[in-house]
């Protein structure tokens, strides 16, 4: 079973993910990123699907045009886990 992350461990892992907010509501992170184009976010889209996949551990995701709006969350373990936060640092890496 996959465990949430405790306040600290949340605290703790938002302090090393300063692009990505908080979304109470749904207990994850979640993060917009902003492209040239469309096709420039697609191609960014095709980026973490694949890492996702490797990961078996898929966003919930929004485009129009030159944004993409990310949002993480471990629906197993009932809000965000450790990763999310993996995932999470493997897209900034993409974005870089």
């Amino acid at each position: 079973m996959i465990e949430p992350l405790n306040e600290t461990e949340r605290a703790e892992a938002l302090d090393g993910l300063p692009d990505w907010d908080f979304d109470e509501e749904r207990d994850g992170i979640r993060r917009t990123f902003n492209f040239a184009d469309f096709v420039e976010a697609f191609g960014f889209m095709t980026q973490v699907a694949l890492l996702a996949e490797k990961a078996d551990h898929h966003p919930e995701w929004f485009n129009v045009w030159n944004r993409v709006e990310i949002l993480l969350t471990t629906h197993d373990a009932g809000g965000l886990s450790a990763r999310d936060i993996e995932l999470a640092q493997a897209i900034d890496a993409l974005a870089e």
